[in-house]
């Protein structure tokens, strides 16, 4: 049965181009938006267009358009905001295109009719937008990939690192990739590391839940699923502080294992993000 919870989600398209969201898929965002099976009442994003280099540069404003349609056919509505050139007594030319303002108002207008506020962004200066939608009675979720304010992640209800949501950011190399199966690349994190025994678990998002709050694997309805992993299978360049830094987010591979039946282990497990690269 449908919730009757109202959801609102907000994109700050260019920040999260720019910090590591390259590629986000608006599909799957509308997914995990809905996961609850609430109305999704409200789907805003803000795209910055260039009008400028479109006059000028025929292949890049026939991509633009196109993008626009295919997020536009995924049932979102966009804000197009237009870059701005500024010159500087030096001469020296800055582009801007920027979309705060656009979204805090839109977000803070529509709060009435909604019940929860998902925003997209990385950016602390929705530090404020936070605490006046939590104030009228909004939960507000955050997702970002990287460079997402400290403050801003410790303000929200939740905090979801979009390199974890599966399929919100494809794997470049792996155009058929299929997540969560033996033989694909996932993303998750370290759980647990055992230095003295060379080994450790990792930790991925195996499907889109409504019961996402249920982080042990062992749980009966659990999205997590733990994998064993070797030492030797990881990268020299993770160190074992990275691996015991929750924040480090690892993307690897899923292998059948050979001792547990229905078990997954981990092999060239690698750096996708972490606070200290």
């Amino acid at each position: 049965m449908p919730s009757t919870q109202r959801v609102g989600v907000y994109v700050d398209a260019e920040n999260v181009r720019y910090n590591g969201g390259y590629q986000m898929r608006y599909d799957v965002l509308r997914r995990f938006a809905g996961r609850e099976k609430g109305l999704l009442q409200r789907l805003n994003t803000y795209i910055a267009h260039d009008a400028e280099r479109a006059r000028e540069d025929i292949e890049y404003a026939k991509k633009s358009r196109m993008y626009q349609q295919m997020v536009r056919d995924f049932g979102w509505k966009i804000t197009v905001k237009y870059v701005r050139r500024y010159t500087d007594e030096a001469g020296n030319v800055s582009t801007k295109a920027n979309a705060d303002l656009d979204m805090a108002v839109d977000a803070m207008l529509q709060a009435e009719k909604l019940d929860q506020v998902i925003l997209v962004t990385g950016d602390g200066d929705f530090l404020q937008v936070v605490s006046a939608l939590q104030n009228r009675g909004c939960r507000v979720e955050l997702i970002g990939f990287k460079n997402v304010s400290r403050q801003l992640q410790q303000e929200v209800d939740a905090f979801w690192s979009g390199f974890l949501i599966p399929d919100l950011l494809p794997v470049s190399y792996e155009p058929r990739n299929e997540w969560g199966n033996a033989g694909s690349c996932v993303r998750g994190v370290c759980t647990k590391w055992f230095p003295d025994k060379g080994y450790g678990f990792l930790r991925f998002i195996n499907a889109i839940s409504p019961d996402l709050w249920i982080t042990d694997p062992r749980e009966p309805g659990s999205p997590y699923v733990s994998v064993f992993c070797h030492a030797n299978e990881v990268a020299a360049e993770v160190t074992e502080e990275m691996l015991m830094n929750r924040e480090t987010i690892l993307e690897f591979y899923l292998n059948e294992s050979e001792q547990k039946d229905n078990g997954l282990v981990a092999s060239n497990v690698r750096l996708a993000f972490g606070v200290n690269r």
